[in-house]
């Protein structure tokens, strides 16, 4: 990564039940784990979700200079039902952190990579439940910067 590209990102795996997140080191090389948020379910009267003001805190506390969410693209490369619930749920996050930019990429097979190598560690069951939205955060973070090196090279 360039100078000018440097800092802090955040990996977003938007889930129904809960989020994933992950962070990169500033010169943009690793991805590790960071945090589980769960989804607000039940709208509220609050003009921003629980899950969201979450993720503003985070980007504040981390100083992050992007935020990258996975877009989960079907095996076709169409947009489904759930790639359309993710995009207005960046679009969402995007109004409130303003100006850190918001970049969705496909996360095809995240949850499935993250899956395999946990059990491959031995986390298995609730354990890894309890782990790999994290895991698929760091999935998509990790093959993001990976593809930013490889543009700059």
């Amino acid at each position: 990564m360039s100078e000018a590209s440097r800092g802090v990102r955040l990996g977003v795996d938007v889930g129904q039940v809960r989020i994933g997140v992950a962070r990169s080191d500033f010169h943009g090389v690793l991805a590790t784990p960071l945090v589980t948020i769960a989804r607000q379910q039940i709208p509220s009267s609050e003009a921003i979700p629980t899950d969201i003001s979450e993720l503003v805190a985070l980007i504040a506390e981390h100083e992050a200079v992007e935020v990258v969410v996975g877009l989960p693209v079907n095996l076709a490369g169409r947009h489904g039902p759930a790639a359309e619930h993710v995009k207005a749920y960046a679009r969402q996050l995007a109004d409130v952190i303003t100006p850190v930019p918001v970049t969705l990429t496909d996360e095809r097979m995240s949850t499935v990579v993250a899956s395999r190598r946990l059990a491959e560690r031995g986390v298995r069951g609730k354990k890894q439940r309890a782990v790999v939205d994290q895991a698929a955060a760091v999935e998509i973070l990790q093959s993001w910067l990976d593809a930013q090196r490889r543009r700059t090279q």
